[in-house]
Parts: structure tokens; sequence; C-alpha cells
């Protein structure tokens, strides 16, 4: 991944974006422990995102800021090698599997029960991700802002 320009072929992550989340990391790591473990799962989370091919690549990374951004309280972890946000009890709360992980022809954005999405007896917990634009990031905004409510 280019590091000395500010923009991306992936439309991901910037290197502005990438040096402030690794410094967001190191202030965790010295806030202690707790601050620590934050820090690690941040950095599990953005070394997976970094395997992944780059069409995935580049939609993790926005999923990622959508998250991150939407919902700071929940933390960055991986989950079955995964990027994964999980809630205060460490629960999974939404996650992201790349297309490249079972050969699928599009990624997902899904939602562990842990989330507050129930609607009657039956709702989505799974979306189908094949690009990013304006309209799914509202969409992803909109799901993680009520499956934190």
């Amino acid at each position: 991944m280019p590091t000395n320009s500010s923009a991306t072929e992936s439309n991901g992550f910037t290197a502005e974006e990438r040096a402030a989340m690794k410094e967001r990391a190191a202030e965790l790591r010295a806030e202690g422990k707790k601050g620590a473990k934050k820090a690690d799962g941040l950095q599990a989370v953005l070394e997976a995102i970094a395997k992944m091919a780059p069409e995935d690549r580049a939609l993790a990374e926005r999923v990622h800021v959508a998250v991150t951004t939407t919902a700071p309280d929940l933390a960055p972890k991986t989950w079955y090698g995964m990027p994964a946000y999980a809630n205060g009890d460490g629960k999974v709360v939404v996650f992201f599997q790349d297309a490249g992980k079972f050969k699928y022809r599009y990624s997902t954005l899904g939602f562990q029960d842990s989330a507050n999405l129930d609607d009657g007896d039956l709702w989505p917990v799974s979306y189908a991700l094949r690009d990013w634009s304006p309209v799914v990031e509202k969409k992803v905004v909109e799901l993680v802002k009520a499956a934190i409510a």
C-alpha cells in the first residue's frame, strides 16, 4: 500500500488516515492495559483489512470508517479473522466478511444477536455489499446507529 500519497487507487484509506489510526493505536497502548487491548484489536483489524484483495480492502476500509465514526464505543477486533466491532461486554455487534474469505461473489456486512435490529418476528441481519457509494454509506450508518441504540 502506498503511504506517501493522500489518494489511494482503491478509494480506501489515505496515507493520512492510516497514520492517524496508527497514532490512535499508540495512544491507546499508552493508556494502559485496557487501552492496550483496544489498540491490539484495532491493529488486528487493520492487518486483516490489509491482507484482503484490493476490491474487498476498499470496502472494508470504508466500513471501518463508517462504523468507528458512527459508533466510537464499539471496540475493533477480529472475529474468525474478519474485522468486527464489539460492545462493552465484548460481544460482536457488527462484522465485515470479505468476498475472498469464502470465494463469494460479494462481501457481507453482518450483525450479531447483540445488535438491536429486531423488527417483529423477521428481520435481516446480513447484507450483501458489492460497491461503496453515498447511498450505501448512508444505509450502513443507519444500520450501525440502530444496532447500538
